[in-house]
């Protein structure tokens, strides 16, 4: 995030000249970035279905299509029984059953292919309409190049839970997330860029500060370790809440041989890491909705301290239900646009003030 920051233009070369839109640019990006909050929902989905290894290959453009005859189902049905999802975990699955989380997959893909449609068209309209602020190009080309890059580990994180696995290994699971994060939190900085630019063209850039960092960074380890929460069903390992089955620190915890090995295989640490580093994350972010408030950014620190209060009530829902699916989701769903907002903050903190 920090190195993104940088490569905001200068102050003289923002300055829009000719057709340049930047104002059209900064709501085109938005509608992004809820997009990819969606896609973040749906992934929540896919995986709580336990759908994400329905589909066995990857088919970047021919993959939008999705079987039409009775022959293509039973096709991608035998594709699926090789998996070892199937084989230890699913024996006996119906037709029916498996295009019940094929859906959910294949509509996981097909949002991609659409967001990847929406970003690129746009961006080349936009750059033969010459409506892109100069110094801009190459920063939305490194979008487009991140977005691919996510279609990329997606697919290698399902490969790695087609042999030898019932489900994706935990890692990857935090890897595909992680990088839809740091997509999102790009993609919301420029649309903010873009924003100031359409109302103060020549008054300066933003800069990455440590007030918006710091929290920003604590928020995305937090939900990594949500991830891997879900990659490792460690929601499961206890339904109470403020104590771990009456343990403060649970029972339960296994040491694997490394710190590494433990963090991405041991469901009763990854569990209990995730429930305390909560409050760290919050405390950073109620900091930053401190800053903003005496910077004259009441409304964003407001909207800060409501989405926070509102993601650790959805946690501790999440966990008293046993993971129920619908809180799950909206959990998962609140943490992203959590992040959203705390960059749309860290950009308010970093741009300097009007003369």
């Amino acid at each position: 995030m920090a190195e993104f920051a940088q490569m905001t233009p200068s102050r003289a070369s923002i300055a829009p000249g000719g057709p340049a839109r930047p104002a059209l640019l900064a709501r085109w990006l938005f509608v992004i970035a809820g997009l990819i909050l969606f896609m973040v929902a749906v992934g929540g989905v896919t995986r709580l279905t336990e759908s994400g290894l329905s589909i066995t290959e990857w088919k970047p453009v021919t993959g939008a299509i999705p079987p039409l005859t009775e022959a293509d189902w039973q096709a991608e049905f035998a594709a699926y029984k090789q998996s070892s999802q199937y084989a230890l975990m699913n024996q006996g699955m119906t037709l029916a059953a498996f295009k019940q989380i094929y859906f959910w997959e294949y509509f996981h893909r097909l949002l991609g292919r659409l967001i990847g449609l929406a970003y690129a068209v746009p961006l080349v309209w936009f750059a033969a309409r010459r409506a892109v602020p100069r110094g801009y190009g190459p920063r939305l080309i490194v979008l487009l190049l991140l977005g691919g890059a996510q279609g990329a580990v997606g697919w290698f994180m399902v490969r790695s839970g087609l042999t030898d696995r019932v489900n994706v290994e935990p890692a990857m699971l935090a890897a595909h997330l992680g990088m839809a994060l740091i997509l999102l939190a790009a993609v919301v900085w420029t649309a903010c860029d873009f924003a100031r630019l359409a109302r103060t063209p020549h008054g300066g850039s933003a800069r990455l500060k440590l007030a918006g960092a710091i929290p920003a960074l604590l928020l995305f380890l937090q939900i990594l370790l949500g991830a891997l929460t879900a990659g490792l069903r460690a929601g499961y390992v206890a339904n109470t809440w403020p104590l771990m089955n009456d343990h403060l620190v649970p029972e339960g915890i296994t040491w694997w041989g490394s710190f590494w090995m433990t963090l991405t295989s041991d469901p009763f640490l990854v569990h209990f890491l995730h429930r305390w580093w909560a409050w760290v994350a919050a405390g950073a972010i109620i900091w930053m909705a401190g800053w903003l408030h005496r910077t004259g950014s009441t409304g964003l620190a407001y909207a800060l301290l409501a989405i926070t209060l509102a993601q650790i009530m959805l946690g501790i829902a999440t966990v008293i239900t046993g993971v129920a699916l619908v809180l799950a989701v909206a959990h998962q769903l609140v943490g992203a646009l959590l992040l959203g907002v705390a960059v749309m903050g860290a950009h308010r903190l970093g741009t300097p003030r009007a003369a």
